[in-house]
C-alpha cells in the first residue's frame, strides 16, 4: 500500500510486543501511550498533543479526518510485527465526535498481502469499544440478513461489534491496523482511546436469546411490541373498532374498486388497458378506471424461521406437550445461489411464531377467520389489490382484485450472469423450458380463466438479464455468458447461428469484429471469450444486442403463446424487473400487457430511465417497493432504508404522489404485508422490518394512518393530473 505525504509519528515509551493473545492486551493508548507504535497519519491529523473530555466525563483523544480521497491512520508496530495468535478479536476504544454518523473502513494488514477489513458505522453519541472479530464472519453466519442492532451493551459496557467481516488474516504476523473514512465531503472527527486485542469477540452473547416467546425482538421496546397476551389483544380489540369505522367510511367505487368519477371505458368483463388522453390506465370489468394499491405476499405462510441448531437465540420455544409446538415443522432452503449463499442455519427444524400468535390472540389460527381480517384491513387502509405471492387461497373472495405468479421451473439449461440472484437465468431456446412454461401457466391458470376478480398474471420474479454494474462486461453479460458454454446448450447454438446467418465465415465476423477467429469451430469451444465492446468495430455491439433481443424475444413470446391458451382474458402483468437491459424491456413492451419494475427507491423516477419508457409508450406497474427502519424490531433496513418508523409513511405518501405524475404508471405494489421473523425468513434469511403488521398481528398504527391517508387521496389526486394531460 502507498502512503503519499504520510507523517511518521514515532512513540517511545516502552515494548510489550509480540503479543502473546490468551488474554485481553492492551497495544496502546491514544490517551496515555504505553508502547512503541507508529502512527502513520495520510489526510489525518491529531490537533491536540492532549486528549479531551467527553460529555461522560471520559478522556479521550481527537483524530481529525480532512476531506480528501481516502484520509487514513495506520497503526504499525515500531518494528518486526504483532502476534495475535489465540486472540478474538482488536478492540479499540471510539466515540463519534460528530452530530451524525460515520461510515468508518477498518482493516488488519497481516503477512503474505492478507487483509481482514470490515466497515461500520459509527452512530452519534457517547464512547463504545469497537470489536473487529479476528475471522470471517457476517450474520448470514448466524442465518440471517442482518445482525442486531449496534451498539449493545453487556456487561454493564457499551459495544459495536462489526458485524461483516471479509477477507483472509495471517494472526500470527500482523502488519498494521488502519482506520479511515471514504471520501468525506468536510473535515470528520472521532475521539479514540485504548487499542489492543480481546479474547472474546463476543459473538455468541450478541446472538443469545434474541426472541420472546412470541418472536419479538428482546432488547427494544416500541408501542406495538406486546408484554403479554392481555396487551396484544387489547390492541387488537382497538383495531377491530378502528377497522369497522374505516371501512365504512369508504368511498364509493364499482365492486371492483375502479372509481365511478372517473372516465369510462369499454365493458369487457375482465380487467383490461386502455390509453385516453395521454394517460394509460387500467379498466376494471365494468369500465372505470383503477390505479393498482397493492401489497405484496398477503400470506401467513412466509413467517417461519429455522430454530434448529441456534435455539439458544429463542428466550422460550414451546415443548412438545404444548398447544403451541403444533407450529414446528421441518425445511429445506440450501442452495447455490446469490440469494441464500453463505448462509448458515437454512434447513432443519423451524417455528412458526406468527401463527402460534393468532392462536393464542384468537383461540384458533383459522385460515378463513385469517384471509377475512387480512380483506377488511387491506380495504380499510385504502388498498384495492392483493399483489404478487399472496395466498391463493384468495381466488374467488370477490372483495378485492388479485394478481398471480408464473414461478417457471424445471429441468431445461440456464445460463450464469453474474447477478443469479434466485439462480441462472432460464435457457429459452431449449424445448424443455417452453414444456416448462406451459405446465406452470396450466397448473396457475386452472379453474381461474374466467375469474373478472384476477388482473392478470407475473412472469418469473427478478431474473438476471444483466451482471450488476454499469460496464459494458456487466451490461452484456448474458450474451458474454453464453458464448463461453459449450454447444450442447441451446442458447449458444441460438446465439452462433445469428452470427453465422450475419457473417457466413470466420472471415467475416474476424473482419467485423477485429480479432483474427482461424476458424469458426473455434467458437463453439468452451470458454469463447468474445471481445468487448470498441467504437472501432461497431458491429461487437450490436451483435450482442440482437442476441440479447431474440433471447428475451423468445423467452416472452413462449409465454405469451402459452397464456394465450390458457388464460386468454387475464393480462401479462411483465417480468417483475430488477436487473435489466434495453432490449428485455423493450421485448417485454412488445409481449405483454403491462411493463412491471421492482423499484426500491425514494421516487418511481428514480427507478429507471423514463424517457425510455416513454418511447415505448406501455402502462407500467411498480411490482414492488417499500421502506423499512430498524426500530421495530427485524434487525434488516430492507432494500430502500429510512432512518426511523417515523419517516416510513411519509416515504410513502411521496412514492405514491410521485407516481401520479407518470402518465404511463398504472399501479404501485408495496412488499409486504407482514414483516419478516426476527431471525430471518425461511427462503433466504431475510429478517426486515417491512411490514404493515408485525409478527403479533398488531399493525403499525402510525404507519398505518399515514398509508391510509395517501391513499384515499389518491383518486382524487389522480383524476386532477389526468387532467392536466395533453
Amino acid at each position: 500500500m502507498t502512503w503519499r505525504g504520510v507523517a511518521l509519528l514515532v512513540l517511545w515509551l516502552g515494548s510489550a510486543w509480540p503479543v502473546g493473545a490468551a488474554e485481553n492486551s492492551e497495544l496502546y493508548n491514544f490517551v496515555k501511550p504505553l508502547d512503541v507504535v507508529s502512527l502513520e497519519l495520510a489526510g489525518t491529523l491529531l490537533p491536540s498533543q492532549t486528549a479531551e473530555e467527553t460529555g461522560s466525563g471520559e478522556i479521550l483523544r481527537r483524530l481529525t479526518f480532512k476531506p480528501v480521497e481516502q484520509p487514513a491512520l495506520r497503526l504499525l508496530p515500531q518494528a518486526g510485527h504483532w502476534d495475535w495468535t489465540g486472540a478474538g478479536a482488536m478492540s479499540l476504544r471510539i466515540q463519534n465526535a460528530m452530530d451524525w454518523a460515520i461510515t468508518l473502513d477498518v482493516s488488519i494488514e497481516s503477512a503474505g498481502g492478507k487483509v481482514l477489513r470490515a466497515r461500520v458505522a459509527l452512530p452519534a453519541g457517547p464512547a463504545q469499544t469497537l470489536l473487529l472479530p479476528l475471522a470471517v464472519t457476517s450474520p448470514l453466519a448466524h442465518g440471517m440478513r442482518a445482525g442486531p442492532p449496534m451498539p449493545w451493551s453487556e456487561g454493564g459496557q457499551r459495544w459495536l461489534l462489526a458485524e461483516t467481516v471479509e477477507g483472509e488474516l495471517a494472526a500470527d504476523q500482523v502488519l498494521a491496523v488502519s482506520l479511515s473514512i471514504p471520501q468525506p465531503d468536510s473535515a470528520q472527527s472521532i475521539l479514540l482511546g485504548r487499542f489492543g486485542t480481546r479474547q472474546d469477540d463476543l459473538q455468541a452473547p450478541l446472538y443469545t436469546q434474541l426472541v420472546d416467546s412470541f418472536g419479538q425482538y428482546t432488547r427494544a421496546s416500541w408501542p406495538e411490541k406486546g408484554r403479554d397476551l392481555a396487551q396484544l389483544q387489547g390492541m387488537l380489540a382497538r383495531e377491530k373498532a378502528q377497522l369497522q369505522d374505516w371501512l365504512a367510511k369508504r368511498p364509493a367505487t364499482d365492486q371492483f374498486g375502479g372509481l365511478l368519477d372517473g372516465p369510462v371505458f369499454k365493458t369487457t368483463g375482465f380487467f383490461h388497458t386502455s390509453k385516453l388522453d395521454g394517460r394509460w390506465y387500467l379498466v376494471t370489468p365494468e369500465g372505470h378506471g383503477f390505479f393498482s394499491l397493492g401489497v405484496n405476499t398477503v400470506s401467513s405462510a412466509h413467517s417461519k424461521t429455522y430454530v434448529e441448531g441456534r435455539e439458544a437465540m429463542f428466550d422460550s420455544l414451546p415443548p412438545a406437550d404444548d398447544p403451541l409446538s403444533a407450529f414446528y415443522g421441518t425445511g429445506d432452503n440450501r442452495s447455490d445461489n446469490g440469494a441464500n449463499r453463505g448462509r448458515a442455519f437454512d434447513h432443519g427444524r423451524w417455528y412458526d411464531f406468527y401463527n402460534a400468535n393468532r392462536l393464542r390472540l384468537y383461540g384458533a389460527a383459522d385460515p378463513a377467520q385469517w384471509r377475512a381480517l387480512s380483506l377488511d384491513r387491506l380495504q380499510a387502509w385504502g388498498f384495492n389489490t392483493l399483489g404478487n405471492w399472496s395466498d391463493p387461497e384468495f381466488a374467488g373472495n370477490q372483495r378485492v382484485p388479485y394478481t398471480m405468479p408464473l414461478s417457471i421451473q424445471g429441468d431445461f439449461a440456464s445460463i450464469q450472469t453474474g447477478q443469479d440472484w434466485w439462480g441462472g437465468m432460464p435457457d429459452p431456446f431449449d424445448p424443455r423450458f417452453a414444456m416448462a412454461a406451459e405446465r406452470a401457466i396450466a397448473i396457475a391458470s386452472r379453474d381461474l380463466r374466467d375469474d373478472p376478480w384476477l388482473i392478470g398474471y407475473f412472469a418469473d420474479n427478478e431474473l438476471a438479464w444483466a451482471a450488476p454494474g454499469n460496464d459494458a462486461a456487466s451490461r452484456y453479460a448474458l450474451a458474454y455468458a453464453t458464448l463461453r458454454l459449450t454447444t450442447d446448450v441451446p442458447a449458444k447454438r441460438a446465439f452462433l447461428k445469428q452470427l453465422r446467418d450475419k457473417y457466413r465465415n470466420q472471415n467475416g465476423i474476424s473482419k467485423a469484429w477485429g480479432i483474427d477467429l482461424q476458424a469458426w469451430e473455434l467458437m463453439e469451444d468452451p470458454g469463447f471469450q468474445a471481445p468487448l465492446p470498441d467504437p472501432a468495430y461497431p458491429q461487437i455491439e450490436k451483435d450482442l444486442q440482437n442476441f440479447l433481443r431474440l433471447y428475451a424475444d423468445t423467452y416472452f413470446k413462449t409465454i405469451v403463446d402459452a397464456l394465450k391458451w390458457h388464460a386468454p382474458n387475464q393480462l401479462l402483468l411483465g417480468a417483475r424487473f430488477a436487473v435489466t437491459t434495453p432490449e428485455a424491456v423493450a421485448s417485454c413492451a412488445q409481449y405483454c400487457d403491462v411493463l412491471s419494475f421492482n423499484f426500491y427507491t425514494r421516487t418511481p423516477q428514480s427507478g429507471y430511465d423514463w424517457s425510455l419508457l416513454h418511447e415505448l409508450d406501455k402502462p407500467v406497474l411498480v411490482s414492488e417497493f417499500h421502506f423499512a427502519s430498524r426500530d421495530r424490531g427485524p434487525f434488516w433496513g430492507g432494500v430502500s432504508e429510512v432512518a426511523s418508523e417515523a419517516d416510513r409513511g411519509p416515504a410513502y405518501a411521496n412514492f405514491l404522489a410521485e407516481s401520479l405524475k407518470e402518465p404511463q404508471l398504472v399501479g404501485v405494489h408495496w412488499f409486504q404485508y407482514l414483516d419478516q421473523p426476527v431471525t430471518g425468513r425461511l427462503l433466504d434469511g431475510e429478517n426486515g422490518h417491512l411490514g404493515l403488521i408485525g409478527i403479533t398481528d398488531v399493525p403499525f398504527r402510525g404507519f398505518v394512518e399515514t398509508v391510509r391517508k395517501a391513499n384515499l387521496a389518491l383518486p382524487e389526486q389522480w383524476l386532477r393530473s389526468a387532467g392536466k394531460q395533453p
